[in-house]
């Protein structure tokens, strides 16, 4: 099986602009390509993943890698899937999660001896001159055109700034300065990009008269067809400071049934063949499959020592055995507790299983929580200091919601 016969086998890709061409780069390591990633906050996340692990199991095949991190375009902001305009960042806020992306990109790609690559659009974007742009650049963009893609479509009705009409012809711009700086020839990204990547080859082909190509991925859709990485508190994170190599074990532990195998296919680098052999599996064998996929995607992100832990931790919790250490914990200090105890309320607030009493308040009254298994259904319930001594207790509100609770 071909390089881009594999991306096709596992549902990756979306549409392609040559597929001739396209599959002639990457098959035989030829394709030098980017993915954007403009830092909106400090941390990748797994609305990322995808892209990552394209441009790691490409790289495998020897193509090079371009991360391009998109402190130029990040001052604009992507106007693609939003109903309302982004929140204007500081350049310095802008760095600083541009030195988080860099961090958190080494564990995915290689860029060792000029393996792959990693830029910064601002140090184009930032010093060009707008009318040598309007001149150079804007007779080559079709504002009727423009506003026929799909990013701008959802956005005329709620008004669009033109400040973020810019976007399409700042990136369409990366692609024509990476084409002639570094020699790449094609670009990735999310299927809602596609309009922003045609911009860029139009562009290239305009300016230069040569050919560049584009290939989105599919977006990472659960079987409801929403947006995968996301949970109630917020995104999943690849920081294990904001979301921990546990919490981020269990979110992919608890995808439901109908989305296990897709993840395995489109996420993991486990063999195609060992993947089919579990389109065959019911029942609690998909139980286990969660569990492979869980482990693998946490040994990707985080290494094999934490995904070894947050696997222990998860047997612990939900099978009654194995190492509570490596559980999500809450250290209660003195003054959480009055006259030596603490109400079940309280509790739920500080561990941050609630986000606030009422929340609490509901949640014991529809019998979703419990203490070391016992469930607690009075919500005046006052646990003594004691009960939190030596290895703590483990509160749980609703099936997969945690904390183990100590002094």
């Amino acid at each position: 099986m071909t390089v881009y016969d594999e991306l096709v086998a596992r549902g990756l890709i979306a549409q392609v602009t040559d597929e001739k061409e396209i599959k002639e780069l990457v098959n035989n390591g030829k394709a030098v390509f980017y993915i954007g990633f403009d830092p909106t906050a400090d941390s990748l996340h797994v609305g990322h993943f995808m892209a990552l692990c394209l441009m790691k199991r490409l790289q495998m095949a020897g193509n090079k890698p371009i991360a391009l991190i998109g402190g130029g375009t990040a001052m604009i902001g992507d106007p693609s899937g939003r109903t309302d305009m982004r929140q204007m960042m500081t350049k310095e806020t802008i760095n600083h999660n541009v030195e988080c992306f860099k961090k958190q990109m080494s564990r995915f790609i290689d860029f060792s001896d000029d393996k792959a690559l990693l830029v910064n659009n601002a140090d184009w974007l930032l010093d060009l001159n707008y009318v040598d742009v309007l001149r150079d650049i804007g007779p080559h963009f079709s504002v009727n055109r423009m506003l026929t893609a799909e990013c701008y479509k959802q956005r005329m009705e709620r008004g669009l700034s033109f400040l973020e009409f810019n976007y399409m012809i700042m990136q369409s711009f990366d692609f024509y300065t990476l084409f002639q700086k570094y020699g790449c020839n094609m670009e990735f990204g999310g299927d809602d990009q596609w309009s922003n990547m045609l911009g860029g080859t139009e562009l290239i082909r305009r300016k230069l008269g040569k050919d560049a190509y584009a290939m989105t991925i599919n977006l990472l859709l659960n079987s409801e067809g929403k947006k995968m990485g996301k949970t109630q508190s917020g995104a999943v994170w690849l920081d294990p400071n904001k979301t921990s190599p546990f919490e981020f074990y269990q979110y992919w532990r608890n995808v439901s049934d109908a989305d296990v195998l897709k993840c395995l296919r489109m996420l993991t680098f486990l063999p195609l063949e060992q993947i089919d052999e579990m389109d065959k599996w019911e029942g609690s064998q998909l139980n286990q499959a969660k569990e492979i996929l869980a482990f693998e995607l946490t040994k990707l992100v985080h290494g094999e020592e934490e995904a070894k832990k947050a696997e222990e931790g998860a047997k612990a919790l939900f099978a009654g055995g194995g190492n509570t250490d490596n559980m999500p914990t809450t250290v209660l200090a003195a003054d959480d507790f009055r006259e030596d105890a603490i109400d079940i309320l309280t509790l739920l607030v500080k561990s941050g299983l609630s986000a606030s009493r009422n929340e609490a308040r509901r949640a014991v009254e529809q019998g979703g929580v419990s203490l070391d298994g016992e469930k607690v259904t009075d919500i005046k319930a006052t646990f003594e200091k004691t009960t939190f001594s030596g290895d703590g207790v483990v509160v749980k509100r609703g099936k997969k919601n945690f904390r183990k609770i100590t002094l």
